[in-house]
């Protein structure tokens, strides 16, 4: 109960606050309109090289054209994923027999 008065009173002293400077308010807001842009931008420029490197098949780093370790352990995977489906298909089988 005490953390929730503490709430209540801490949002009437902001209120209040941003009542009796709301030019300083809004200039903050204003310079801190464009860093979080661009804070926002240079995050999305990131994810999404990154993104990108990930989906290229072969290995740029290293200046071949083999393909790199991801997409080897990709292909091992789909071949482990087959082999399991066709287990499990013979499993089935054997078990309606």
């Amino acid at each position: 109960m005490r953390v929730f008065v503490c709430g209540v009173a801490a949002a009437l002293l902001g209120l209040l606050c941003i009542i009796i400077w709301h030019h300083d308010v809004l200039r903050v807001i204003g310079g801190a309109i464009p860093l979080i842009l661009l804070l926002g931008g240079l995050m999305a420029v990131y994810l999404g090289y990154d993104d990108v490197k990930d989906k290229l098949p072969f290995c740029k780093t290293c200046g071949t054209t083999e393909p790199s370790n991801d997409v080897k352990l990709r292909e091992e995977a789909e071949k482990f994923k087959q082999e399991a489906q066709r287990l499990q298909s013979e499993l089935d089988k054997t078990k309606s027999s």
